[in-house]
């Protein structure tokens, strides 16, 4: 049973509008990345360091969600919200008007801190609303519609690039018109626990969902950081770049939307386990691929992938988590997200210098794809196991 009210349909509607903010948070420079190579070309390291104004903002997320978690319990979730919202609208707008490449790692950076506060609000204020079946289904929804922000807002961000890769950046206006919702629409839940105060050791199954969720942003973030420059070399310009990008967030929807049918299908293990390979699959497409539209059909089945695994993860940690200490529960899974974006471009860049961004890929795909057979191996025999 639940332990607050039932949200009004506004707050649920407020909620789900917020869910976009995170994703396209970092993403949506990602077509302007060529551009501002280019015009950053006399800046000492602009090459990475083009690339880090995408993923510096993840760097800033992971910093900071931990501090979001206590404040969600101390504080509450409702204010960690609203100020998030509005730090949002500001920093994010900001880039519209620097043209210093260390600056704008530096509003990229507030950027971060504001995502940090939302997405650990949202997931916390799902799982205070709901409980079982239901909450497995609004997580889903929350997963569907941040995978179409990046449907609606990235090919966007590609035709703005065009004008001047300056454009996408007032994208990041639209958390003002959510800002406004939530003030009127959110209540802050009344939760029966009392906030804690002390640490306490995570359980080891909380800390392997933490690593998981790093091992495969780091992986999707490939998409992002690595595709821009891959289809350049096809020809493509940005607002081919944008809608591409944005097809892996298209089957991200699919994916979250059948979670809850799938969940009642399969356990969390074996979720995991089709997620990666599915992921696995995309990617050797990817590298393999000979047109734009092959490496269309890769990130399909990578996004599909996502879909099912990021609510798939945060079910298991609303599951585990005491009411008291769930926004720091769940904020740690925030962390790990972001912190694989992060990563992404300085874990992957020495495998593309080496053997090229297509085979990097490909390499990937495999690994991948034995990892989730690997999984599925161990499922398998611990199944075994427990049946005799």
């Amino acid at each position: 049973m639940t332990d607050t009210l039932a949200p009004t349909g506004r707050a649920r509607g407020t909620v789900l509008a917020a869910a976009p903010l995170t994703i396209m948070a970092a993403a949506i420079i990602a077509p302007s990345l060529p551009a501002m190579r280019e015009d950053f070309a006399d800046t000492p390291g602009s090459g990475l360091l083009v690339r880090l104004a995408l993923t510096v903002t993840s760097l800033a997320i992971a910093i900071s969600a931990p501090l979001s978690g206590i404040v969600a319990d101390r504080v509450g979730r409702r204010p960690l919200l609203l100020t998030g919202l509005g730090l949002y609208a500001v920093s994010g707008t900001a880039g519209f008007f620097v043209d210093d490449l260390y600056l704008l790692l530096i509003t990229r950076a507030g950027l971060g801190l504001a995502v940090g506060g939302i997405m650990t609000a949202v997931s916390t204020l799902i799982t205070d609303w709901f409980t079982g079946e239901r909450r497995a289904s609004f997580l889903g929804l929350q997963q569907a519609f941040a995978s179409l922000g990046g449907v609606v807002f990235l090919p966007l961000a590609g035709l703005l690039a065009t004008v001047s890769w300056h454009a996408p950046f007032w994208i990041y206006s639209v958390s003002a018109i959510v800002a406004v919702f939530a003030i009127v629409s959110l209540r802050e839940p009344q939760r029966n626990s009392p906030a804690v105060s002390g640490g306490g050791r995570l359980p080891a199954r909380v800390v392997g969902v933490y690593v998981l969720a790093l091992v495969v942003t780091l992986v999707f973030y490939m998409a992002p950081t690595q595709l821009p420059f891959l289809l350049e070399g096809f020809g493509s310009g940005p607002v081919v770049v944008g809608a591409v990008v944005a097809g892996s967030t298209l089957t991200g929807v699919v994916g979250a939307l059948a979670f809850p049918r799938l969940r009642r299908r399969l356990g969390p293990a074996a979720i995991t386990t089709v997620s990666v390979a599915l992921m696995g699959v995309g990617w050797l497409v990817i590298g393999t691929a000979g047109t734009v539209a092959q490496v269309v059909a890769g990130l399909l089945a990578g996004g599909l992938g996502v879909g099912f695994v990021v609510p798939n993860l945060n079910l298991r940690l609303a599951e585990a988590a005491d009411p008291a200490r769930r926004g720091r529960v769940l904020s740690g899974l925030v962390t790990g997200i972001f912190l694989g974006q992060f990563l992404s471009p300085l874990v992957v860049q020495p495998l593309v210098q080496g053997i090229g961004i297509a085979d990097a890929f490909t390499w990937t795909g495999i690994a991948l794809g034995a990892g989730a057979a690997l999984a599925a191996l161990l499922t398998n025999r611990n199944n075994g196991k427990e049946t005799r």
